[in-house]
């Protein structure tokens, strides 16, 4: 374990005393990846509510400790080694709520961010709401999906904010309105040491059984083209102006080279899979393999969607 003994006492005092949600020590991450990769952290911690999140970072604060938010360990690259730190799990914040802002034509949504993306997905075309039908497929929690505006088939998770509520590093609230938020590709301005809490999202009312058929069928063309069922981060790469990084990757002759149990999947090679006791650094061999590989066929250097958590030793 990283932190001091005399701190980590501190911190298992303070933080049992200070939060409402489970706590756990040298916990591996690899439980709590998709990927199935990644070292013990020093503490884990799963708050059930805004104020013991408030607190926890409060604590690191103090203590001069990284937080990492993990969400549901999707897009997440973890190395093997010890992590110094806390990691932080908000599955907890999972509240899918109507606003008053409801109107004969449109929904808004309140979506907390440990909410599995599919549970949104799901609960929209439960009800007929429509907007979100090309999300179908995409893992991890509304959270994550706000960081990285997830995206999928041209639709992207800015396409329908209305507004993010967000914890800063010292505890407080602001909420957001998308008019406000600066969202790019893959990619959300988040203030460093800020956490999102939660997102607006306004949806369409349409016909049930239209929003379910749509949905299916995204679901069906995510399925027939990604490899769903893998250990897999989501796609390793971000796509370039204009092209796609599975294009580039595959033309690069890529599809199924290997570093260790890591390799990069025959069914969409912008998805690298775990074979089977792949560790980080088969990971990033691999991915800098790639990038060399297409740097030298189409002279296009790949920028890397997957997210780094600590420091790849």
């Amino acid at each position: 374990m990283l932190v001091e003994s005399n701190v980590m006492q501190n911190l298992n005092n303070e933080i049992r005393k200070l939060i409402k949600g489970d706590i756990k020590f040298d916990e591996p991450l690899s439980a709590h990846t998709s990927l199935g990769i990644g070292g013990p952290v020093d503490i884990m911690v799963f708050p059930e509510d805004p104020q013991s999140l408030k607190n926890i970072l409060l604590v690191a604060e103090k203590e001069n400790i990284p937080v990492y938010v993990i969400g549901a360990g999707t897009n997440l690259l973890v190395p093997d080694g010890s992590i110094e730190g806390i990691a932080v799990s908000l599955k907890a914040f999972r509240s899918i709520e109507l606003t008053r802002d409801s109107d004969e034509h449109n929904v808004v949504l309140y979506a907390g961010s440990g909410v599995p993306l599919p549970m949104l997905v799901n609960f929209a075309r439960k009800y007929g709401y429509s907007g979100i039908e090309a999300l179908a497929g995409i893992p991890g929690y509304v959270g994550g999906a706000v960081y990285m505006n997830a995206g999928s088939f041209g639709v992207e998770i800015r396409d329908v904010i209305v507004s993010v509520a967000i914890m800063n590093s010292h505890g407080r609230i602001e909420v957001s309105d998308k008019d406000k938020l600066e969202f790019s590709y893959r990619s959300f301005n988040l203030p460093e040491g800020s956490i999102i809490l939660s997102a607006n999202i306004i949806l369409r009312r349409d016909d049930p059984a239209e929003v379910d058929r749509r949905t299916r069928e995204f679901l069906s063309r995510k399925k027939a083209a990604h490899p769903l069922g893998e250990l897999s981060a989501g796609c390793v790469f971000k796509n370039p102006p204009g092209d796609s990084a599975g294009r580039l990757i595959d033309a690069a002759g890529c599809k199924g080279m290997r570093t260790g149990g890591a390799e990069v999947s025959r069914v969409h090679a912008n998805y690298f899979i775990n074979k089977g006791g792949a560790t980080c650094r088969d990971f990033i061999e691999l991915m800098q393999a790639v990038k060399v590989k297409v740097k030298a066929f189409s002279g296009i250097d790949l920028e890397p969607e997957v997210k780094i958590v600590g420091e790849i030793i």
